[in-house]
């Protein structure tokens, strides 16, 4: 049965960084199932050096936390490019990994191109697959490479571009990141459903948004039932495809100062849980 997670982006930013005294007091407030833990050592104060502490204290909250985010940074440096930022992207990576596997999760997240330079070579991208891969499968990790934004292309064409040269591939569904290409709709057509019958998709990220296409300055994740995404045909499209694994909702709920909105969240966990569990 699916699981709700709450991703710690959501709830944890730039306001209060790495709070997880913040994390542990949500933790009991929040009705959700877990939480898809977002590394981003590189944005806050904590540093790649505090990596093994910032583990230790998250262990010692004992939440359930099945998946987690590489940092973005590391798509970033393979878009790039180059042999020195190629070689970091790869060190980097496996902290990553180590860092997902000692907090014990199954799966972690990978934005595979990021930053201005996003798919701009993509086929840098593309060859550095294999050996993410491979790191990935050492920690015994599912990677699974979401359809991030894209300032050249659009995230579906790059799909099937990493389908076909790599035919076991792991994807998560973003449908925020989806809807910014105006590409939603085309996960019910007929054309792309390759990408749930033969497997490949194996996590969701469930949220909204309210821009138009390609509206760089209406981005944000907003949590589910706060945009424009028509979600009632979202979930059921997804039962009827018999999904039946975990979904993560990243729409941001602090405000300036840091506060949360927890009613916010649990509303939408609430409704998420009554259109494709309950039901």
């Amino acid at each position: 049965m699916s699981r709700i997670l709450c991703s710690t982006g959501a709830i944890i930013g730039k306001p209060s960084a790495d709070n997880f005294v913040l994390l542990k007091r949500l933790s009991t407030e929040l009705t959700c199932d877990g939480f898809e833990f977002i590394i981003e050592f590189h944005m806050y104060e904590v540093g790649y050096e505090d990596a093994e502490e910032q583990k230790r204290l998250l262990k010692e909250l004992n939440l359930c936390i099945p998946v987690v985010h590489c940092d973005k940074i590391v798509g970033e440096y393979i878009s790039l490019g180059g042999e020195e930022k190629t070689a970091e992207a790869f060190r980097l990576f496996e902290v990553n990994c180590d860092f997902a596997k000692d907090i014990g999760a199954g799966k972690l997240v990978l934005h595979l191109w990021g930053g201005m330079a996003s798919d701009g070579q993509m086929q840098n991208n593309i060859t550095a697959y294999p050996r993410l891969r491979e790191i990935a499968d050492r920690y015994g990790l599912d990677l699974l490479v979401e359809n991030v934004v894209c300032n050249r292309e659009n995230p579906m064409k790059h799909l099937k571009e990493l389908r076909e040269a790599y035919p076991d591939i792991h994807f998560l569904f973003d449908t925020k990141m989806a809807a910014f290409h105006e590409e939603l709709e085309l996960l019910y057509e007929k054309e792309y459903e390759w990408l749930w019958k033969e497997g490949h998709i194996r996590h969701y990220h469930v949220n909204d948004y309210a821009g138009g296409y390609m509206d760089w300055a209406n981005l944000s994740a907003l949590p589910v039932g706060t945009g424009t995404l028509d979600f009632d045909r979202f979930f059921t499209f997804l039962k009827g495809t018999g999904y039946e694994g975990d979904i993560t909702t990243e729409g941001v709920a602090f405000d300036e100062e840091g506060n949360v909105d927890v009613e916010l969240l649990n509303r939408q966990f609430a409704y998420i849980r009554e259109n494709l569990i309950e039901h």
